[in-house]
């Protein structure tokens, strides 16, 4: 099957787009070729890219998650609030803290991620305001939480030295543990949305959704199950957070909300739904940690200034691949 010039262009655009700003960041700042430096932004990438699983997947059904930021700082919470509390217990509690601080974090982004999807589908909420007023929900939570549970981890204790290591440390060159399993796990997202009858039915939904129940596909449990998966990422994400910071705020998780859906979109993914994958949302979120957390940082930009050039790239990316899509509308 021959592919459209447009969809080559949203295929390799964001690729060619990372190199190109990779290699501007090495010729202002060589370190970067060095292990230390690019472990630092593949970890980097890795909780951007996470987070980003569950924003293409909502995206893909012409949604959006915005509840996603507080989700991934509720978590980084709990997660630094049970593994210091059980650590000092411990016995078998202890031991375990790190997976019952997992557990915790992954029931509380299905819990949030199953809501979002009962409000949007059942209530007829769009799926904007759902998730905006989720994230105002989570962040009441959040701060009762914090008062109540004030215990936070403890950066000595064995189950966070795991997380940390896990997030954090090398295992060679550059390469984390975190980085592994994300990838592994990125490769298994792409096939089921590419391969399956499940990826089929979300692709399906994203394009009309009246015209996929009218073929005998639910939207309603499609579109629950994706923000269930929204909400889930956005929890690890979270979880991730703690090991690479040691420590839980009430902003960890703020950036990533527009940082997931500008990965998303940066990666050629159609906000109207229908189109794109997560293939290149990975592209997308290295974009944007070399441009934010690397180059402009690196160039001593303000802070008003660095938010006007990442909108500038954005705004230029997503000009090229609509006019990539229109070229293939007119072909259509």
């Amino acid at each position: 099957m021959k592919l459209s010039s447009g969809r080559v262009l949203t295929a390799v655009l964001p690729w060619v787009v990372l190199v190109l700003l990779y290699l501007a960041l090495v010729a202002k700042a060589p370190n970067f070729v060095r292990a230390g430096p690019m472990s630092v932004l593949l970890y980097s990438v890795t909780i951007l890219g996470v987070v980003a699983m569950g924003q293409v997947c909502v995206i893909l059904i012409g949604g959006i998650d915005l509840s996603v930021s507080n989700v991934m700082t509720f978590t980084n919470i709990v997660s630094a609030s049970v593994i210091g509390t059980l650590a000092t217990k411990g016995g078998f509690l202890g031991q375990h803290s790190l997976l019952f601080a997992v557990l915790a974090c992954v029931a509380i982004g299905a819990v949030i991620g199953a809501l979002n999807g009962v409000i949007i589908t059942k209530l007829g909420m769009p799926d904007m305001i759902a998730t905006l007023a989720m994230w105002t929900i989570v962040y009441g939570v959040m701060n009762l939480y914090r008062v109540h549970i004030p215990k936070t981890i403890d950066p000595s204790s064995h189950p966070s030295t795991v997380l940390t290591s896990f997030v954090t440390s090398r295992i060679f060159a550059f390469v984390t543990p975190a980085s592994i399993v994300w990838i592994v796990v990125a490769v298994i997202l792409i096939v089921v949305l590419r391969k399956t009858t499940f990826g089929r039915q979300v692709y399906a939904v994203g394009l009309s959704r009246g015209a996929s129940h009218a073929a005998g596909i639910s939207a309603v449990r499609t579109t629950i199950v994706l923000y269930v998966i929204s909400g889930v990422c956005a929890a690890l994400a979270g979880v991730l957070l703690t090991g690479s910071l040691s420590h839980a705020n009430l902003d960890t998780g703020n950036n990533y909300q527009l940082w997931s859906i500008a990965a998303v979109v940066l990666g050629g993914t159609s906000i109207f739904g229908g189109r794109g994958g997560y293939g290149s949302t990975i592209a997308g979120a290295a974009i944007i940690v070399v441009l934010v957390n690397g180059l402009l940082n690196v160039l001593r930009i303000g802070t008003a200034a660095q938010d006007i050039l990442y909108g500038v790239v954005i705004l230029v990316m997503l000009l090229v691949f609509r006019f990539g899509s229109r070229k293939d509308d007119g072909a259509g």
